[in-house]
This record gives structure tokens, sequence and C-alpha cells, in this order.
């Protein structure tokens, strides 16, 4: 792990000697902030916390990359904590824009955790609610709050009404800020960064670090301090496996899995495409494993409800886009099965990153038909290891051979039908 500092031209990488050992006592936070870090349980920074409060405290302009489960939320919380602690107006301090409504749910509440001795408001601004909350989330903008954690969609309709007031904002957070790109926000981005105070602080977290990303930073950041963690790596915890499969065993595959694992009180199956979710929970529910469905599709309430339900376990089961594969923190799942291999070799590291986060252990498999082989040897290159095979159980039928087919072209060719599935599971 290295950390960079971009300052000046001749700047060069420099190796922290020890990480995950430094206290939060050692890094000059405030003990109001120390008292509830301690009330959550935590004793010592993650490396990215311990690289990047730093560089925060000090002012600096910071591009963090740190995947998903690295702590990288509170290493720019609980610095921008300390630094407004004890402010006393009620104007905007603090705008974190991320990509998703998931995402903003979960950073304000780790802020109300991380502010419970301190004085400090937040409020999260995201897509899917009703007109009583747009009235809500008006007033208390109007009346003003600490802290601001939104979606770049319901930020803008805010903005054009011409009450959102950043005359005193000091800091700007953009997470998953690779996310964001890829899912287009990025003329939104920039008309957001048009309404803010250019002597600001502005701190970019993103899980890889594409030209895009650096590009980006040149147009809105000051000479920005940099640090990185290794990148696209599956936690150490993490037990991989590949299960070769034909599509038709691929329900089969699963309910033999989950047979095989009845302790595992936490268990998530990631599906590339939210016509399947549906499918694969009443394939499912059909061989006697009762599941949900979790996908965009859904309204906002009923997103809500199945998150508390898998966090406390009422759920067991649950069928997720890759909505899913960022910014839920939910602790302690036992296994992530996909059922299809990830389009992007990336979001394969985020799907298995939401097994084994915080030191815990958890299993990944995933299932591999024909078409899917390249792809999955594109992820095996990602992260520098090969993923064990596991062998289907007899009454399956022999899996497809590891055959790695020539590269399509940019002509893609006719795609039949989508055949519902056959449950040949006996």
């Amino acid at each position: 792990m290295q950390i960079h500092d971009n300052s000046s031209a001749n700047s060069k990488p420099f190796n922290l000697p020890t990480f995950a050992s430094m206290r939060f006592s050692e890094l000059g936070l405030t003990d109001a902030i120390l008292e509830a870090i301690d009330h959550m349980g935590f004793e010592k920074a993650t490396p990215i916390q311990e690289m990047a409060i730093p560089h925060i405290l000090e002012g600096r302009d910071l591009i963090a990359c740190a995947q998903t489960g690295t702590g990288k939320t509170a290493a720019f919380i609980l610095p921008i904590l300390h630094k407004i602690s004890g402010k006393e107006d009620t104007s905007i301090n603090t705008l974190i824009v991320v990509p998703t409504r998931e995402l903003a749910m979960q950073i304000d509440q780790e802020i109300q955790g991380l502010s419970y001795f301190l004085s400090v408001s937040s409020l999260a601004l995201y897509g899917g609610g009703s007109g009583r909350d747009w009235d809500d989330q008006r007033a208390q903008l109007t009346e003003g709050v600490d802290i601001l954690v939104a979606t770049p969609g319901k930020l803008i309709s805010h903005i054009a009404q011409g009450y959102v007031d950043f005359s005193q904002l000091k800091h700007l957070v953009l997470d998953e800020a690779d996310k964001m790109l890829d899912m287009g926000f990025s003329d939104d981005i920039l008309r957001i960064i048009a309404e803010l105070p250019k002597q600001r602080q502005t701190l970019m977290f993103s899980a890889t670090m594409p030209n895009k990303i650096r590009e980006l930073a040149k147009r809105i950041m000051v000479e920005p301090a940099e640090v990185a963690l290794s990148i696209s790596k599956p936690a150490a915890g993490v037990t991989q496996r590949v299960a070769l499969t034909y599509d038709n065993q691929k329900i089969p595959m699963i309910t033999h899995l989950l047979k095989e694992r009845e302790d595992y009180t936490s268990i998530i199956i990631f599906t590339s495409s939210k016509s399947r979710v549906s499918e694969i929970v009443h394939a499912l529910r059909k061989s006697g494993f009762k599941s949900y469905g979790f996908s965009s599709n859904l309204e906002q309430d009923q997103r809500e409800e199945l998150i508390r339900g898998f966090r406390s376990r009422r759920i067991r089961i649950l069928v997720a886009t890759d909505v899913m594969s960022r910014g839920i923190d939910i602790k302690e799942i036992n296994m992530v099965i996909n059922f299809d291999t990830p389009f992007d070799a990336e979001d394969y590291v985020h799907r298995v990153g939401r097994t084994a986060r915080a030191n815990t252990k958890g299993e990944a498999v995933t299932l591999v038909n024909e078409k899917d082989m390249r792809k999955m040897a594109e992820i095996e290159r990602l992260i520098e290891s090969e993923v064990p095979r596991i062998p289907l159980p007899e009454e399956l039928g022999p899996a497809p051979e590891w055959v790695l087919a020539p590269k399509q072209g940019k002509k893609r060719p006719f795609k039949k039908k989508r055949k519902p599935f056959r449950n040949d599971a006996k």
C-alpha cells in the first residue's frame, strides 16, 4: 500500500510503515468524536482512515482510491465532524454527493452514529419519495443543515427552486466518483459544483482511478494529495469459488448450495438483469427457499423495508441487481452468489465485497456459463489470481468445459427471446 502526494511535479510515492495499527486517539480528533467511536466499538483506524484523515484535517484537497468495505466513509466523515464541531450557525457546511439513494441513506446513518455526542445535523436527499417528503426536505434546507448528503438529480431539483444556500459551504465530498461518472452524472456534478464557492476543500473517493476521474479532478481540485489502497481485490476473508454451469443448471446449483449451508443467516444472490430478479425468486420459492427480490423497480419504502428485514436477519435470502453491490453497509453477510458473471470486472469486486467485511469471513460463488468464461478470465486478471473451480453435484449432470471463445467484434449476433427458467432439480 502506498500514499502519494501530488502537490508538486517532483512528488514521489512513499510507503507508510504500518497500517491498521494507529489508534483513533492518535489522529488528533476531538474527545466527543473519540467517545462516539469508542461507543461504536472501534479502537484502531483502517488503512484508508489512517492515510486520509491527516490530509483532510490539514485542509488539503484529496483524491482517495479505496473500495467498498475499507472504512472510507468514516475516513471523510470523522475529520469533517472534527472541523465543524462547535459550529453555531445553521448554514450548509458540507455537501456529500453520491450515486445512489442507498448510499445516501447509509452515509446519513453513519453521520448520525459518529456525531452522537455532537450538535451536528444532517439530511439525506434522494429520489423515490412522496410530495410530503419533498416538503419536509425543503423545510429542512430552508432552516439549514450542517451536512447534506444527496444524489445529483434530487439535489439539482431542489437547487432549481432557489432555496438551497451554499454560500457558506466549506467541504465537498464526491463519494463513489467512478460510479457516478459511469452512470452519466458528469454534467450534473459540474452543474452542482458551479453553485458552490470556489474556496472550499474538495474530497474525491473512488474505487478505481480511470483517466476520467483524473480529468475531473483537474477541473475541480487544487493540488490534491492522493492516497491509494491496493484496489480491485476482494478482501482476504472471502473464500471465492467458481462453478461452471449450463443455464438450466444454475437454479439447481443454487438450491444445492443453500441446502448445504442451512446455518447461513444472510445470503445475497446477484444478477445483472432486473427482469431476472423475479424469475430467480419464483424458482427459489418453488424449491422451498423463501427469498425476496431487490431492484430499482421497487418503490423507495419497499426497498427500505427489504434492507431493514435483511439487516435484522428476518430475511435470509435476497436476490438483487448491482444496485446493492455498492453503498449498502450490512455486516456479516455469510455468502454472495453471482447468478451470472458481472459485465464489468470491477463489479465483481463490489459484489463479492458485500461479504467478509470488517475482518469477518465470507463465501462467494460465481456461476459461469459458456458465454461468460471470458468475463471470468478478465476478472481473474484484474484480481491477479485464479478462482478455484468446484464440481457440480452428480445429479446435475456434466458441467461445461472451461474454453475461452474468441472475442466478439463490435457487431452483436441476433439474440433469441429469452426463455423462463426450468427448475430441473428433483
